[in-house]
């Protein structure tokens, strides 16, 4: 069964708007906890533009299934992450700039700090991995560099609205996933996905988990998060194994 995590970065986002108290994407993550959620993400920005350090040690004191921390491999972030220790990290690319994650790192060009981030939240106990685009050569780069898991970027296929090109997105996750399976990485999927988009992607071979955010905090304005993550969790949880789509050659 894949695992759904739950992305609480929008919680905060909201209450950094008002740099107020509320809403707490801590109690926002214990809430998903108990509605189905597999596991807990947030997103520790350089900019600090949405979650704090005070949130990240609060949630590896109360988050009971497993804490995904997402990051740049700067300084003062990676060295919370190795403080703090998170189940998982994964190294993201930043812009600051950007609304959002724009697409997955580009481990040729950033290869010295990417290894360099690696070996230190593996000194620390904490299993790294990388948010790479759905491209067979990241994928091997981040084999070499000695990651555990990678979540493929599924920005590309969301964005997607011709069925040829949701085919073709499609196929690109699946060909990464075989090649990541076949060097003992974990797959992991997750940005743009929604309670309808992520059918498909479930079916992507070897997938673990998918990590939702934006989609469920919206539905949350409507219903409460505890009716979203349900009813993501339904999706996901409810789906039925992946089938396994014929191998892909190098």
């Amino acid at each position: 069964m894949v695992r759904l995590g739950v992305n609480v970065d929008h919680v905060a986002t909201l209450r950094q708007a008002r740099k107020a108290r509320d809403p707490d994407p801590v109690t926002a993550a214990m809430i998903a906890e108990l509605a189905g959620a597999d596991n807990i993400t947030a997103h520790l920005r350089e900019d600090r533009r949405h979650i704090q350090e005070r949130d990240v040690r609060l949630l590896r004191e109360l988050v009971k299934s497993s804490l995904n921390l997402e990051l740049a491999s700067s300084e003062d972030v990676l060295a919370c992450a190795c403080d703090v220790r998170p189940d998982t990290a994964c190294l993201v690319p930043e812009r600051r700039e950007e609304l959002t994650t724009e697409g997955g790192l580009d481990l040729k060009a950033n290869r010295r700090a990417v290894e360099r981030a690696i070996e230190r939240l593996r000194k620390a106990g904490v299993r790294p991995g990388l948010f790479i685009d759905p491209d067979v050569a990241q994928v091997r780069a981040a084999a070499e560099l000695g990651a555990t898991h990678i979540e493929l970027h599924t920005g590309a296929y969301a964005r997607c609205r011709q069925p040829d090109d949701i085919l073709r997105e499609l196929g690109k996750l699946n060909a990464a996933a075989v090649q990541a399976n076949r060097r003992g990485l974990a797959v992991h999927a997750g940005h743009g996905l929604d309670y309808r988009n992520v059918q498909a992607v479930l079916s992507t071979s070897f997938l673990e988990e998918v990590n939702i955010g934006h989609a469920i905090i919206a539905r949350a304005i409507f219903v409460g998060i505890e009716e979203a993550v349900r009813e993501m969790s339904a999706v996901v949880h409810d789906a039925g194994a992946p089938e396994e789509w014929s191998d892909t050659e190098d």
